[in-house]
């Protein structure tokens, strides 16, 4: 950054950090103990819409790679589009293969970035449940700033917990980089990954 961008309060964007992703099996543990948040097993990728052939060869080649799996049911990533008009690339494990989850979502925001979709990439979260209420929650991670937010969501309605989620924050500060502006703590209404 130059004297003029300090001058002027520009800054410099933080460059994304997909390593930060392997922290997450990590933060599972910390929220199981400290807060009774289990992994469901769902994790997500989204990214602003993209038509074309070379999107749909990129959706093959993380097809492709990720079908290597044998032990997965079903598709390895699943395709959606939500009605806000962005399109999710959706992975399910079992609630126990958390680290195989991360390996997912890191092997699909590695490939759309390697295909020259890193512009489009916005965040990606996995999903927890309440042991004793069954309450959603995801820890997101915003791909152009390198960092994580906790997202509580009231069952079945377009609300947040606000005070579980800067409850939840605190905890995880030694397991994840948490997004310090809150403003950008953005709701994600029926997300795929957390809402299924």
């Amino acid at each position: 950054m130059g004297l003029l961008d300090i001058l002027l309060g520009r800054t410099k964007p933080v460059a994304p950090d997909l390593d930060q992703l392997f922290a997450l099996p990590s933060a599972a543990v910390t929220l199981q103990a400290a807060a009774s948040f289990t992994p469901t097993g769902r994790g997500a990728v989204c990214f602003a819409t993209v038509e074309g052939a070379a999107f749909e060869q990129t959706h093959r080649e993380v097809q492709a790679l990720l079908d290597a799996d044998s032990d997965r049911d079903g598709p390895p990533v699943e395709l959606r589009r939500d009605k806000y008009g962005y399109s999710w690339l959706v992975s399910h494990r079992a609630p126990d293969e958390l680290p195989l989850l991360v390996n997912d979502l890191h092997a699909v925001n590695s490939s759309m970035e390697v295909n020259g979709f890193g512009p489009q990439l916005l965040c990606s979260l996995m999903g927890f449940r309440h042991t004793a209420d069954d309450q959603p929650l995801a820890l997101v991670y915003l791909y152009k700033r390198g960092t994580f937010y906790p997202l509580c969501m009231l069952p079945g309605q377009h609300k947040r917990d606000n005070s579980l989620e800067l409850q939840v924050a605190p905890l995880l500060k030694n397991d994840l980089r948490i997004e310090e502006d809150k403003t950008r703590w953005f709701p994600l209404w029926d997300a795929p990954g957390l809402i299924d």
